[in-house]
């Protein structure tokens, strides 16, 4: 089974009041995290990271190493456009999608291991497994090429939820290894920089 990460981090963060990506979490960018953490788990056969917002100048403050980034020109219509371009730069043969957010940094590879296994431990089975901190659903969310293919349909700042909600999906406990803590401020990155 192919896997590959998409890594959301178009967003204009209106909230945080400059580039989010950008901004210093134990001397990295925010993005990098989520980005290292992807690159660290060799079942991804590739990583593709989507980029809107001041998307050249994050280009340029993120090494992205072996993965790649894709422009959403769309970005500002909310997550669904970001989403969609991630799923459009995909080879065909990608099985499943681990669909991750640039504004997590506490994700861990572990986290990403859990439900990338998961998610192959359902075989044919398999239509979408979830990450959840105790209890409460979160990111990442890997997808079968099932729910990849309806993606297109998607609107609004909802991202893969609608799909999901209509499918049965795998919650994954993963509080044990990291946390699905998003920044949307600065006081937030601030809390968890402590």
């Amino acid at each position: 089974m192919r896997a590959a990460a998409i890594v959301l981090a178009a967003g204009g963060a209106r909230r945080f009041g400059a580039a989010k990506q950008l901004a210093l979490l134990d001397g990295r960018p925010l993005l990098q995290h989520a980005v290292d953490a992807a690159l660290a788990v060799p079942g991804l056969q590739d990583l593709v990271v989507v980029l809107g917002a001041r998307g050249d100048a994050v280009a340029a403050g993120v090494d992205l190493g072996r993965g790649r980034s894709v422009r959403c020109e769309h970005w500002a219509h909310g997550m669904a456009a970001s989403l969609q371009a991630g799923v459009a730069a995909l080879d065909s043969d990608v099985d499943l999608a681990l669909i991750l957010l640039g504004d997590q940094p506490l994700v861990t590879p572990p986290v990403i291991e859990r439900v990338l296994a998961q998610a192959r431990g359902q075989g044919d089975a398999f239509v979408a497994a979830r990450a959840a901190y105790e209890g409460v659903p979160g990111h990442p969310v890997a997808l079968s090429r099932e729910l990849l293919t309806l993606v297109p349909t998607l609107r609004g700042d909802a991202g893969a939820r609608d799909l999901m909600t209509a499918h049965d999906v795998r919650l994954v406990e993963v509080g044990d290894l990291g946390a699905g803590t998003d920044v949307d401020t600065p006081e937030e990155l601030e809390a968890i920089a402590r």
